[in-house]
């Protein structure tokens, strides 16, 4: 074999050993591409997992609040109706207070207060049908959630802040306040006169 023989078969060595070097890195490169691009697929589908665990919390959220409001109107739906019927119960509840004391008036004031009468407690008792309730706090403490106070008077035999009259009765709708008691609150005994014309 002559010296360029030997020359050209290390050369096509050479070039076989870089081809085949080459090769190798084409075949890492493109494993490292195949790994960054599956690592990222990877991030990208916890991603969307993620936004879909998002969107289904959220949607069990509306449903949730949905469901409270729908539950809210039928509960109160009655209150407007509930409302504009209170001063028919004043009305009867007024009836029977004026015809009290009235014994000597005659039979045709007891009859008619006793038809008011009846027709008071049916009507009372239809309200409670519906979860509607008398606010009739005589003797309770005075609650501002409650009850509206019309005016403060001396009274040595009621404890202060209580409730000594009721001058309009008040009343809820399944626990909730349609309208709040009009009192009269016993002031402390030794509390400083308010002018009231200030």
């Amino acid at each position: 074999m002559s010296a360029d023989e030997n020359r050209n078969e290390q050369v096509e060595e050479e070039l076989k050993a870089a081809a085949e070097s080459e090769s190798a890195e084409t075949a890492e490169g493109e494993q490292g591409a195949e790994l960054s691009e599956t690592e990222a697929l990877q991030a990208q589908v916890q991603d969307f997992q993620e936004q879909m665990l998002r969107a289904q919390a959220e949607m069990q959220n509306v449903r949730r609040r949905a469901e409270l409001d729908v539950e809210k109107a039928h509960k109160f739906a009655l209150e407007k109706f509930v409302k504009e019927l209170l001063p028919v119960a004043d009305s009867l509840e007024k009836a029977v207070e004026s015809t009290e004391g009235q014994e000597a008036a005659g039979d045709l004031v007891a009859s008619i207060r006793e038809g008011v009468e009846m027709t008071l407690n049916l009507f009372m008792n239809s309200l409670k049908k519906f979860n509607v309730a008398q606010v009739n706090p005589v003797g309770e403490p005075f609650d501002p959630q409650l009850h509206e106070a019309m005016s403060m008077v001396p009274a040595p035999d009621a404890e202060p802040n209580s409730v000594v009259a009721v001058v309009q009765k008040g009343y809820t709708l399944n626990e909730r306040l349609v309208r709040p008691a009009m009192v009269v609150v016993a002031q402390a005994g030794n509390a400083p006169k308010i002018d009231e014309q200030a």
